[in-house]
């Protein structure tokens, strides 16, 4: 559409009087117009012609293998971090510990069927199962889906001497499209959009009692004399994953568990159906750790110029499943925040506020490693006089909690801005429902538009550990990235290897990253805040609960 030449002249005007006040608004609204670009460059040249970032992750991953929290490789992992941070000259080097459990490890394992015919079988300890004491189990199998505690009376008097099949086989899920993608600018588009939050309190509740099914089956399993469980993969292609969850002290499953394959899982269940139902044999050797019960975060700090200005933060999970190495989820990301830490120590920076680099632990069983340095510096949530929680159950109660009680170093932290979505190219930033922050991301962001990396959209994100600093009023941000084939196959799973990282694409986030933590360093104020939450009402005061176990 065309304009006319007094609405030009107008928008002209207009326009000048932007660009001559920018700077002036983009300090009150707690920015600079742009980050500082001889200091860009220095991170560019860093981060691409002096790049460290593959070296360290094929470390995390090749050398040190999956990091299952509190495992071996986990302890290791976290020494060797640590080393690597005070190597780069990164100060306040340290390990903070929190209630945790039981460590655990796979020796060696395999699963056969032994009749109708032998097949080897894909298939992986459930974490924190116990072992076969180093014998081979054999058994036959019988397909007893359970899933609600209402499912036992059907199964009572049917389960002695068997392994135990608690999946509905189902039929295939082949996807139906691209295992691979990137993000394009219409997928991107379709992220910037607001989403009302909601409270339902009835659902918080029936996820809170949920958290027992799972000792409770184990329990019925071992008092009906069944031997084994097993389960079947979520992804088809022969991918496992083993996650489990029963890792307190005290918490043990008292029989061995393993996932199948899915392919595998329903060739058995297709036999079982058909009779005779066929024999598995399942060895299993792992390992229990119980030499020190703490989980450890991995914290190391940049230190600022100005002590009353507070700190920015970077952090990733460092911990892991164990059915490959962790790459994708989440070495990938702990590699960009250890190198973004490099790379800004090798450029000498010397910010206004001090730039803490976090590798968290036991994100995977409930971003319980992050919870811990929430509670711990920055907030509390509830009445001392509340009923101790633990483990997924302190998981799904944090956010029921009130009233929010800021701590002595909640103002400290100026902002938190987190990884773990795979290894593929940052594309920008989330707000997470923010809008005072979208003008200011794009400052920052600005120089990296020919990168991929300048989009800033509104929309919220959960399930990683900027979660719980949100919901205590702190201004915490995760990145956007391109998804390659992280949620279609490599997330948890047996593939979640070294060979599926992009290595340019994690030099550009290590980039992208350093800059964008540099620029909140040295922003003239903090981001600005949302304010801090109060016990919400209701969402839909007329809604009926779906009532189950």
């Amino acid at each position: 559409m065309h304009q006319s030449r007094p609405c030009r002249l107008a928008i002209f005007a207009a326009t000048v009087t932007i660009i001559a006040l920018s700077p002036a608004a983009a300090k009150e609204r707690g920015g600079t117009a742009k980050p500082d670009q001889p200091m860009v460059n220095r991170i560019i040249d860093e981060g691409t012609n002096h790049s460290q970032v593959m070296v360290t992750v094929q470390h995390l991953t090749d050398v040190i293998g999956p990091r299952l929290t509190n495992s071996p490789s986990m302890r290791t992992a976290e020494a060797w971090t640590q080393r690597r941070f005070a190597d780069w000259g990164l100060t306040n080097v340290h390990k903070e510990g929190f209630a945790f459990g039981r460590g655990w490890s796979i020796e060696r394992s395999s699963v056969r069927m032994t009749t109708p015919r032998v097949v080897q079988l894909t298939a992986i300890p459930i974490a924190w199962t116990p072992g076969t004491n180093g014998t081979a189990l054999s058994a036959a199998v019988i397909v007893a889906p359970m899933a609600r505690e209402r499912d036992f009376a059907k199964w009572r008097g049917k389960l002695s001497g068997k392994i135990v099949m608690l999946t509905r086989p189902g039929t295939g899920d082949e996807p139906a499209e691209p295992a691979f993608k990137r993000l394009s600018g219409e997928d991107i588009a379709r992220l910037d959009r607001f989403q009302q939050p909601n409270y339902d309190p009835d659902a918080a509740d029936r996820r809170m009692k949920r958290l027992d099914f799972s000792k409770k089956l184990d329990a019925f399993l071992k008092s009906e004399g069944a031997v084994a469980t097993a389960t079947m993969a979520y992804h088809d292609g022969k991918l496992v994953s083993g996650e489990g969850y029963l890792f307190g002290v005290g918490d043990t499953p008292a029989l061995p568990g393993v996932q199948i394959a899915a392919e595998d899982y329903r060739r058995l269940a297709r036999l079982a159906k058909a009779g005779p139902a066929p024999t598995l044999e399942i060895v299993s050797d792992v390992r229990f750790d119980d030499s020190d019960a703490q989980a450890y975060n991995i914290i190391a700090d940049i230190p600022g110029t100005d002590p009353k200005a507070g700190y920015v933060m970077a952090g990733a999970h460092l911990d892991s499943w164990v059915a490959a190495d962790g790459a994708a989820d989440n070495a990938a990301g702990s590699a960009m925040i250890m190198e973004a830490a490099r790379i800004l120590a090798a450029t000498g920076v010397r910010p206004k506020r001090t730039i803490r680099f976090a590798l968290w632990s036991g994100e995977e069983q409930g971003i319980l490693g992050s919870m811990a340095y929430v509670t711990r510096h920055l907030a509390t949530r509830g009445s001392p006089n509340d009923p101790p929680q633990t483990g997924m159950q302190s998981y799904y109660g944090f956010s029921q909690k009130w009233p929010i009680t800021p701590l002595p170093g909640h103002a400290d932290l100026a902002a938190y801005f987190n990884i773990d979505n795979g290894s593929g190219k940052l594309r920008g930033l989330y707000a997470e429902t923010n809008p005072a922050v979208v003008p200011i991301f794009r400052d920052w962001l600005s120089p990296f538009a020919s990168m991929g990396a300048s989009n800033v959209v509104l929309r919220p994100t959960g399930g990683t550990d900027h979660v719980f600093l949100q919901q205590v009023g702190v201004p915490g941000f995760q990145f956007i990235q391109d998804p390659l084939d992280y949620g279609s196959r490599i997330h948890h799973t047996s593939a979640d290897t070294f060979d599926h990282l992009k290595a340019d694409d994690m030099r550009q986030a290590s980039i992208v990253l350093a800059s964008v933590l540099l620029s909140a360093a040295n922003a003239d104020k903090a981001l600005p805040r949302t304010p801090l939450p109060t016990k919400p009402v209701v969402t839909d005061p007329y809604g009926y609960s779906d009532d189950d176990d």
